[in-house]
C-alpha cells in the first residue's frame, strides 16, 4: 500500500458517523494533488452494511474489519485490531474524523506504532514533496502549518466541518470490499463497555444536524428563544447556541457551539443574533450555507454569512417561521 491513504470511518451499531463523509472527502482532495490512491477501513461486528454504504464514494478498495470483540467499542480492541491491519498493509497516510471515539483511541494507535498524530487539523497543503498539515491555535487566533519527521504511516485527524462531506465523489461502480477477520487476544481488552455515556437526557450531538438554529445575546431574555424555537421546529432542526446563552444557563451547554463547545457543519445553519466573535466562528465556518439575522450591519458574522439580513430579528424570526410553516402545508 505504498503511497496510499487509508480513511478510518467510524460506525456504531450499524450507523455510518456523517462525518466520516468529510474525511473521504479530504482524501480525495489530498489524493489529486499527490497522485495517491485511497482505500477505506471500518471496523466492528456484523458491518457488512455499513461497509457497502462505503464503497459507494470513489475508493480503491474497503476493507471490514471484523471480530466478535469489536461488537462494541474498547479503545484496546480497537487498537489492537488496526494495528495489526496497518502494520500489514502498510499505508502512507492514515486519516480520522476527530470525533471523541477517534480522540479516545487514536493518540494510543500512533503510539503503539511509534509514530506520531497530527490532530484536530483543519487542513492541508503541499510545499514541494512535503505535505503540510494545518491546525489552528489559541482559539483560531493563529494556524500553524506542521509536517511529519517520522517515516510513514503518518496519522492525522481532521476537525467536523473542515471538509465538506457532501462533496466526496462518488464512485463509477462500488468499490470492492474484503472482510479482515481481526485477531484479538483474550486479555487484550481491558475494560468493560457499558452503555453510551450522555450528559443528561436532553443531550444532543448537533455534528449530525443537518439544519441548526443559533442563538446569540441579540435574543436578549431567555423566554425570546421560543422565538428560536420555532423556527428550528419549523425546518425540523436543532437548536443551538453561542457561548454566553449556555453560560446564562438559558440553554444546556450540550446545545453550546465554538471552540468551547460543538464544531459542526450543517447543510444550513441561522445564526440569530450573533455578533460573530472567532471563537463561535470557528464551530461553525463549515456549514454550506450560513443565513445571518443580526441588527448590526458591521457584526463579523457578515463576513462569512452566504446571506445576511439586517434587521430586527423580533420581526424578522417571527415572519419567517410563518412562511416556512406555509411553505410546508402547500
Amino acid at each position: 500500500m505504498a503511497n496510499t491513504i487509508l480513511v478510518i470511518a467510524e460506525q456504531r451499531e450499524g450507523k455510518l458517523n456523517r462525518v466520516s463523509w468529510e474525511t473521504v472527502t479530504a482524501a480525495q482532495a489530498i489524493a489529486a494533488e499527490a497522485g495517491w490512491t485511497i482505500e477505506a477501513a471500518v471496523f466492528g461486528y456484523g458491518i457488512a452494511g455499513v461497509a457497502a454504504e462505503v464503497a459507494g464514494k470513489k475508493l480503491a478498495k474497503v476493507h471490514a474489519i471484523e471480530s466478535p470483540k469489536l461488537a462494541s467499542y474498547t479503545p484496546d480492541g480497537t487498537v489492537a485490531a488496526l494495528k495489526q491491519f496497518i502494520e500489514a498493509q502498510q499505508p502512507k497516510l492514515v486519516l480520522m474524523p476527530h470525533t471523541y471515539q477517534v480522540r479516545d483511541f487514536a493518540p494510543q494507535l500512533a503510539s503503539a506504532l511509534k509514530r506520531t498524530l497530527i490532530s484536530d487539523a483543519v487542513g492541508f497543503h503541499k510545499d514541494g514533496d512535503k505535505l503540510l498539515f494545518t491546525r489552528q491555535m489559541f482559539q483560531g487566533k493563529f494556524a500553524a502549518d506542521v509536517s511529519f519527521a517520522c517515516d510513514p504511516p503518518h496519522f492525522v485527524t481532521f476537525q467536523a466541518g473542515a471538509f465538506r462531506g457532501d462533496k466526496a465523489e462518488a464512485g463509477a461502480s462500488a468499490a470492492p470490499v474484503e472482510t479482515v477477520t481481526a485477531q484479538i487476544a483474550d486479555n487484550a481488552i481491558r475494560t468493560q463497555p457499558e452503555e453510551p455515556f450522555k450528559e443528561a437526557k436532553q443531550a444532543v450531538d448537533l455534528t449530525q444536524a443537518e439544519i441548526i438554529v443559533s442563538v446569540g445575546r441579540g435574543i436578549k431574555e431567555q423566554k425570546n428563544i421560543e422565538i428560536a424555537k420555532a423556527l428550528a421546529d419549523a425546518l425540523g432542526g436543532e437548536l443551538a447556541a453561542s457561548r454566553p446563552i449556555c453560560d446564562s444557563g438559558w440553554l444546556p451547554m450540550d446545545r453550546q457551539i465554538g471552540s468551547s463547545g460543538q464544531t459542526v457543519a450543517p447543510k444550513l445553519y441561522l445564526a440569530i443574533g450573533i455578533s460573530g466573535a472567532i471563537q463561535h466562528i470557528v464551530g461553525m465556518k463549515g456549514a454550506k450555507s450560513i443565513i445571518a439575522i443580526n441588527k448590526d450591519a458591521e457584526a463579523p458574522i457578515f463576513e462569512i454569512a452566504d446571506f445576511g439580513v439586517v434587521g430586527n430579528l423580533f420581526d424578522i424570526v417571527p415572519a419567517l417561521t410563518e412562511e416556512v410553516k406555509k411553505a410546508k402545508a402547500q
